[in-house]
Order: structure tokens, then C-alpha cells, then sequence
């Protein structure tokens, strides 16, 4: 008897649990129709994308408890807590990926499908109208990986294109910090973070995915953008694109490494502060100074750009909670039938007419934006030869994270071994941009020679590394295994430039280079 009162109970809340609160009633009721919708398959190597595995690195414990069920903060972080699980990702607190729920008795007796409260304002009867559910046509994986590398080639030109501005822009005559591509790691970051707390943009594709469950009434319609939000990112190739591509182009551990070697030497490019009587000033003139302060430089920039970089992810995070209410979504029928299409020649087009500049630059003697000489030619070494190279090193890294990071759970492979290969490359570019090459003894060979060699560390180096997701892996990691990882990527990295640069900086010297690197002469604003 009281098992029949209790299932009459059931009975009675699920009607009413139809009902779906003003917050997610537009976003249920869109997907009760029965209409066709497309799905990407899922591949087991895309859980390896630390990227997308990540849950909002948000430090609002409250907001946290109230979305995800815990907190990365509730969850211990010492040696005492870790467990001895081998195959669990040291990732903490991920967003639920559960098909089903446990059941809330412990009889077996199914409950009845949920159908949605069609109402009679005259007489105040309610019928019953079932749910007819949401159907997705699985797109072929063929499809899917063609679409991921598509964005992915597409956002890795832009975000080439915004990190190299921003080295620009933040290079000037006075500047407090004078390593510019710090300020590209904390835009990276920044976006990262806004992008693993959002739960507005792609709410569509949650959605649809699991419209189904919640017809079965395995998954609840108020928590289900939150249980299935990591889950389905990890699907979606504009997320994929955007977290992968665009963010991980914008910044650059390569020239972070750089940077804190040439600080460690002393020769770190600084914008000219001051007007001199005598000889013109060059950002790349240094005063000697002794050992003590040039491990000041080295320690100073790394704790600057880890600080800035980890702020920038915390406050891309919040940012995604306070504009909520506010952010769109983006739909999902425009995205199948217009956007990944379209990204397929767009993305491929751009990658082509950036080659096509590099064979024929606006600025040769004989072009639209010509300077003379071919000497006076600056357009590839600047920015052109980076978006050739660029597309390269992103597709690197992706194929990278998803064939290493699962190896270790706890010391993410496949980012580690993407920032090492390409630090070690930045590191024998900028050191073969300033020796004697060739039988003309031209430092870096000739002119050409010299702006490709800018061209794959901006580009190719620059997509290859990444901090914004190296950072999000050690807001992530347990605090212990975070420092691990942490310290022994800056540790090889300064090994590895120590090695390839400061071998010829301290033995036969650096010559003047015979390209622009990037490091415009500001002179007095």
C-alpha cells in the first residue's frame, strides 16, 4: 500500500514538474517538437582536450556549489586527499557526464513518461499532450573533424592577427611592462576563462542532446545546461575553435619563454623612455648590470605573466557569470546549416590568400602599397609569413593534446610537449636570426631568410604553445601536482633556451638582425 500511495505521488509531482521555471522554459519547450536536429559524434580522443574538459575556474563557492554540485575549492588538493585511482583525470570537479541519474527509490518500478500540462483557462482543466522527443541525425565523424579544422585554421590566423596587435599596441614609450606579449596571454586567458563558465552560447546544443533524457525523466530541465554543459562542449567545433584556436593563438608560452631568457641575459627589447644628445637610441640597447639583478628580471617576468595570466582566467570566469542574463545563444540550425558550412571555404581561403601575400606583398617595388626597394619591404616579416606558418602549429597542438594528455593524468602531455617542441624552435629561430648564414655572411642568410625564420615564431611557435590552457591546467590540477607542472615547464623551458640561445649569446655573440622582429623603435611617443 505504501508503495502504490508513493508512485501516485510521483505520479502527481511529475505532472506538475512539467512546468518548467521562466529561466529554462524557452529553452526546453524549443526542443519538445519532435524536430530533426544534427548531432556531432562524439570521439573518445576529444576528452583529452584540456580545454574542454575543464570546469569555469570561477572562485564564487556559492555560485559554484549551486551549479556544479561542489566546488574545486571543496575539493582537497593535498597528497593526504589524492586518489589512487590511476585512469581519473587529476582535473577537478568536471561538470557531470552521466547518462542517467540514480533512482530516488529502491524499487524498480518505472516511472511513467512526462508529458507536458496543456491548460484551459475557462474551466481550469489540464490535459496531458505528450512529448514527442527531440531527434538528432548524428554527423559523420568525417564531417565533424573536417568542420573542427576549419575553425580551428580560421581562429588561429585571428588569433595570430590580435596577438601581434596587442604586442603593438602595448609597446610604447614609457610602457610599466615592457615585454609586450604579456598582455596577449591575459586577453587569451581572459577569453578561456568566460568560455569555460558560459552556459548561454551553446546552450542549444545541451539541449538537444539530451532532450530526450529529460522526456524519460532521467535528467532534470532546470540542471540540465549544467549537467550536460562539459559534456557537449567538448562535441561542438565552434567551442573547439574558439577555445582551441583562437585562444591558444592569442597566446604564445614560446615568447613567454623568450622573453625571460632575454630578461635573464639582459637584452630585453624596452621602448625608448627618454630623449638622448648623442647617438639615437635602440629598444635593444642595454646598460650592463651583474648577475643578481638579471635573476631579479628572470624571476619578476615569470611571476608577472603567471600572476596576470591566472587573473586574467578568474576574471574571464566572472565576467561569464555577471553578463548571464545578458549573453545570446547562439542558434543551433544557424550554426549546422549556415556557420560550419561556410567556415569550410572561409577558413581554407583565408589560409590561401595569406600564402598568396607572402608570394606577392602590398609593398614590393611593384605593388598597391610599394616602398621602394625590395629592402624596404616589411609586410611578410611582420605579419604575413605568421599567418602562413600559423594554421601549421595549431593543428600541431590539437592532434598533440589528443593523443598525450590522457598518458598522465596528473602532468598534462601533450599541452607540455607542444610548449617545449615550441620553445626549442622559437629559441633556434631568433638564434639563427642573428648569425652568419650562408656565403655572403648575411645574419639570418639574406632578407627572406630572415623574415621566414620571424614568421614561424610568430606563427608557428606562437599557435604551437599556448598559456591560456596552460594555465587553465594548473587552476585546475590539484595544488601540488599544479606546482609540479608549473615549475617543470618553466624549469625545461629555461633549459631549453639557455642552451640554444645562451650557447652563441655568450660564446661567439648576437649581430644585428636584417628584418623587422616585431619590436618597432618607438622614439619619445
Amino acid at each position: 500500500m505504501n508503495r502504490i500511495l508513493k508512485h501516485q505521488k510521483n505520479n502527481t509531482m511529475s505532472a506538475h514538474d512539467d512546468i518548467v521555471p521562466p529561466s529554462s522554459s524557452s529553452t526546453y519547450q524549443s526542443f519538445t517538437s519532435g524536430e530533426q536536429r544534427d548531432i556531432f559524434s562524439e570521439s573518445p580522443n576529444l576528452n583529452n582536450l584540456n580545454e574542454t574538459r575543464l570546469d569555469g575556474p570561477t572562485h564564487n563557492r556559492d555560485e559554484k556549489n549551486r551549479e556544479h554540485g561542489g566546488s574545486y575549492l571543496d575539493s582537497p588538493r593535498g597528497n593526504n586527499h589524492e586518489q589512487g585511482n590511476a585512469g581519473s583525470s587529476e582535473v577537478t570537479a568536471p561538470a557531470p557526464d552521466q547518462d542517467e541519474t540514480p533512482p530516488r527509490d529502491s524499487d524498480s518500478t518505472e516511472r511513467p513518461r512526462r508529458s507536458v500540462p496543456e491548460g484551459d483557462a475557462e474551466n481550469g482543466h489540464i490535459k496531458e499532450k505528450p512529448v514527442a522527443p527531440a531527434i538528432g541525425h548524428s554527423v559523420s565523424p568525417l564531417l565533424t573533424r573536417l568542420y573542427t579544422v576549419s575553425y580551428l585554421v580560421f581562429f588561429s590566423i585571428l588569433g595570430t592577427l590580435a596577438r601581434l596587435g596587442v604586442q603593438w599596441l602595448t609597446f610604447y614609450p614609457g610602457a610599466p611592462v615592457v615585454t609586450p606579449v604579456i598582455w596577449a596571454n591575459f586577453g587569451g586567458s581572459l577569453v578561456m576563462g568566460f568560455l569555460s563558465e558560459d552556459q548561454s552560447l551553446f546552450r542549444d546544443e545541451w539541449m538537444v542532446a539530451t532532450a530526450p533524457k529529460i522526456n524519460d525523466n532521467r535528467v532534470d530541465a532546470t540542471t540540465l545546461d549544467k549537467a550536460g554543459k562539459t559534456k557537449r562542449k567538448k562535441t561542438i567545433p565552434l567551442y573547439i575553435g574558439l577555445a582551441v584556436g583562437f585562444c591558444g593563438s592569442f597566446t604564445s608560452f614560446s615568447s613567454f619563454a623568450r622573453d625571460f631568457f632575454l630578461a635573464l641575459a639582459n637584452d630585453l627589447p624596452t621602448p625608448v623612455n627618454h630623449a638622448y644628445d648623442s647617438v639615437s637610441p635602440s629598444p635593444s640597447s642595454t646598460i650592463s648590470r651583474n648577475g643578481g639583478y638579471s635573476f631579479m628580471a628572470f624571476v619578476g617576468m615569470v611571476a608577472l605573466t603567471m600572476a596576470v595570466s591566472l587573473s586574467g582566467l578568474s576574471m574571464g570566469a566572472h565576467l561569464a557569470l555577471a553578463l548571464a542574463p545578458y549573453t545570446p545563444k547562439i542558434p543551433i540550425n544557424f550554426t549546422r546549416k549556415v556557420t560550419d558550412p561556410i567556415m569550410v571555404v572561409l577558413a581554407f581561403g583565408c589560409w590561401l590568400g595569406a600564402v598568396l601575400l607572402a608570394i606577392w606583398p602590398p609593398d614590393r617595388p611593384s605593388g598597391p602599397s610599394s616602398r621602394g626597394p625590395w629592402a624596404n619591404e616589411t609586410w611578410r616579416g611582420e605579419v604575413i609569413l605568421a599567418l602562413v606558418f600559423a594554421p601549421v602549429g595549431c593543428i600541431v597542438r590539437f592532434y598533440l593534446s589528443l593523443k598525450l594528455n590522457a598518458l598522465v593524468p596528473s602532468f598534462p602531455m601533450g599541452t607540455f610537449a607542444a610548449n617545449m617542441f615550441g620553445t626549442a624552435v622559437e629559441a633556434m629561430c631568433f638564434t639563427l636570426q642573428r648569425v652568419r648564414i650562408g656565403s655572403l655572411g648575411v645574419y639570418g642568410g639574406s632578407m627572406v631568410g630572415c623574415q621566414v625564420l620571424q614568421g614561424v615564431q610568430d606563427g608557428f611557435c606562437g599557435c604551437l604553445t599556448t598559456v591560456s590552457t596552460f594555465v587553465a591546467e594548473l587552476n585546475g590540477l590539484r595544488r601540488q601536482k599544479g606546482y609540479f607542472y608549473g615549475f617543470t615547464s618553466v624549469a625545461v623551458a629555461l633549459g631549453l633556451t639557455v642552451v640554444i640561445m645562451g650557447s652563441v649569446r655568450w660564446s661567439i655573440g648576437w649581430g644585428e638582425v636584417t628584418c623587422n622582429t616585431g619590436y618597432t623603435t618607438k622614439l619619445h611617443g
